[in-house]
């Protein structure tokens, strides 16, 4: 039976993210000197797995410690460790998200201005440097078996227009309702709803569509059950979505007290696509392979990055 690590300690992870920050026990908060970076991330794979890239990266070109707080609950609770001075760095940070959710500000789906915005006011109201992304953005996407793809010629989500009436598609049980890129903006947005929509937990959606109990499902864009079932995804040519685009984050002051830090990020700008985002994930979600060993592995097949920026 497969196991997949996003939804491991689910109940623990709820506990975790309402306790104050200051008043918890979870490792890299305590203990750490002024050589020492802490690194927080989140309790999905992909943090997981950048987490352990940014630490081998720090190891490899400075002579930093590195301590990793791991298995936050929420980017609110990584976003309070950056501000309240108990983490140094936050492994991934998505520019849409923190748009609406930490700055409060008014959805909208122009990539230029949101990471414009984002930038400016981590800067300007918080003091933290929001660096340029890894290369791969983890958001929706409507996927579909490839052997239907090819039947039908789906390339793009207009082309899903002229089969909607009659598929059956399943969706996450947040998006059916979501305001800005729920379903309800999605129909006025390309014009068209699908036959019969299955809510489903998120977990379920792969299956369901691998076993063809689905034609189509909204799934996350590098989830490494992507490679495993081999799907297709189809390309938003509408821009419905708004930017999810991974970077990392740091505060000003570990900039400021190591300044090396700078030209390590930099040298993982642009390098991780989403092919090799999902990849990784698939390393960890289906083969049970450790985040800490993918992510060493994969630093030393890239040669750390070391003709990066």
């Amino acid at each position: 039976m497969k196991k997949h690590l996003r939804k491991w300690l689910t109940g623990m992870l709820v506990a975790l993210a309402i306790i104050p920050l200051s008043s918890c026990s979870l490792p890299g908060l305590s203990g750490s000197g002024q050589n020492t970076v802490r690194i927080a991330a989140q309790n999905t794979t992909e943090q997981q797995i950048m987490a352990y890239l940014i630490q081998g990266m720090i190891q490899h070109y400075t002579k930093l410690d590195t301590t990793i707080i791991n298995n936050l609950g929420s980017g609110n609770v990584s976003f309070n460790a950056l501000k309240n001075g108990d983490a140094d760095i936050s492994a991934i940070r998505f520019y849409g998200t923190d748009l609406t959710t930490i700055l409060n500000e008014k959805f909208q789906r122009d990539p230029e201005k949101v990471v414009q915005t984002v930038t400016t006011d981590f800067q300007e109201r918080y003091q933290m440097t929001y660096f340029k992304t890894y290369g791969f953005a983890d958001t929706y996407a409507w996927m579909v078996r490839p052997e239907f793809a090819k039947k039908h010629h789906l390339e793009t989500v207009s082309d899903l227009q002229k089969l909607a009436p009659q598929m059956t598609v399943g969706i996450d049980q947040i998006w059916q309702n979501r305001q800005g890129d729920g379903y309800p903006a999605f129909q006025k947005t390309y014009g068209y709803q699908f036959g019969t929509v299955h809510p489903m937990q998120t977990g379920l959606l792969y299956d369901a569509l691998a076993a063809n109990k689905m034609d189509a499902i909204l799934g996350y864009s590098t989830d490494g059950r992507v490679a495993s079932y081999h799907l297709k995804l189809l390309k938003d040519d509408r821009n419905f979505f708004p930017p999810y685009d991974a970077s990392a984050v740091t505060t000003n002051a570990v900039l400021k007290a190591h300044p090396e830090l700078t030209k390590v990020l930099n040298r993982l700008t642009g390098q991780i696509s989403l092919k090799t985002m999902q990849q990784l994930n698939y390393q960890v979600d289906d083969q049970l392979e450790e985040p800490q060993a993918v992510a060493n592995n994969f630093l030393k097949k890239n040669h750390y990055f070391s003709g990066g920026h």
